[in-house]
C-alpha cells in the first residue's frame, strides 16, 4: 500500500492507504482541494524516499506557492518537476505523444524504487484533446504504470466535462475519491466519498472533511 499522507484517510481506506499498482482519481469542483490530495500524497513519499513524479498544467513556482496553504514543505525533499515552467522537464498538453514518452521514460530510469506520480493536467488535457484520445493515452500509460510499484494519481474538474466524458474516466481509473460541496440551509458543506476503491468494500456514505495544520480531517456526515 502507499499512504495516502492522511492518517484519517488511509483509515477509511482501510488498507493503510491506495492499493500498489493503481490509478486513482480525485474529482470535485474548483477550489475544493482537490489538488491538495496530491500535494499529501507526495510529500508522504517523499519522506518514505520514494520517487515522486509531479505533472502540472501550471509552473513549479506556483505549486509551491499553493501547497504552502496546505502547511506542506517541499524545499527540503522536492519532487521531479514536470511543468510549464521550472521544472526538469516541460508539460505540454497539446503533445500527448511526448507527455507519454517522457513518462514511460522516467519510470523506466526509477524502476528500483516505489513510484508515485501526480497530475492535475487530467481537465486540461480533456479539454485540449478528443477524449477518445486521451482515454486511449492514459489507457497505455497505465499499462506501464503498473509495471512497477506505483501508483499514479490525477485529478479532475466536476463539471468541466460531459457526463458520458466524466463517467469513462472514472471507469478507467482503479479508485476514485469524489470531493463535493453541499448546500445545507445556509451552510456549505464539503463532503468526501469512495465511489470505488480497488480492494475495498463498497462505501456509499459521505465524510465531512476539513483541512488541518496536520492534513484532512474525517467524520461520518448524518443530515
Amino acid at each position: 500500500m502507499a499512504s495516502t499522507g492522511l492518517p484519517s484517510l488511509d483509515n477509511l481506506l482501510g488498507s493503510d492507504g491506495y492499493p500498489d499498482k493503481s490509478t486513482i482519481l480525485v474529482v470535485g469542483p474548483p477550489g475544493i482541494g482537490k489538488e491538495a490530495l496530491g500535494y499529501w500524497f507526495t510529500n508522504s513519499g517523499l519522506i518514505q524516499n520514494d520517487f515522486c513524479l509531479y505533472n502540472t498544467r501550471l509552473s513549479s513556482k506556483e505549486v509551491l506557492q499553493d501547497v504552502k496553504a496546505f502547511n506542506v514543505d517541499f524545499s527540503q525533499r522536492v519532487p521531479f518537476w514536470f511543468a510549464s515552467q521550472g521544472g526538469q522537464l516541460k508539460f505540454d498538453v497539446n503533445d500527448l505523444a511526448g507527455l507519454s514518452f517522457n513518462i514511460k521514460d522516467i519510470l523506466k530510469k526509477n524502476s528500483d524504487r516505489r513510484i508515485r506520480v501526480v497530475t492535475d493536467a487530467l481537465s486540461s488535457l480533456l479539454m485540449l484533446n478528443q477524449p477518445d484520445t486521451v482515454y486511449k493515452f492514459l489507457t497505455q500509460l497505465f499499462d506501464e504504470v503498473k509495471k512497477y510499484d506505483s501508483v499514479f494519481l490525477a485529478t479532475l474538474e466536476e463539471g468541466m466535462h460531459p457526463p458520458n466524458v466524466l463517467a469513462a474516466m472514472q471507469q478507467l481509473f482503479d479508485g476514485v475519491v469524489e470531493l463535493r460541496l453541499y448546500e445545507e440551509g445556509l451552510r456549505v458543506l464539503p463532503l468526501l466519498r469512495i465511489r470505488k476503491m480497488r480492494g475495498v468494500a463498497p462505501q456509499p456514505g459521505y465524510y465531512n472533511f476539513s483541512f488541518t495544520k496536520t492534513g484532512m480531517e474525517l467524520s461520518v456526515y448524518a443530515k
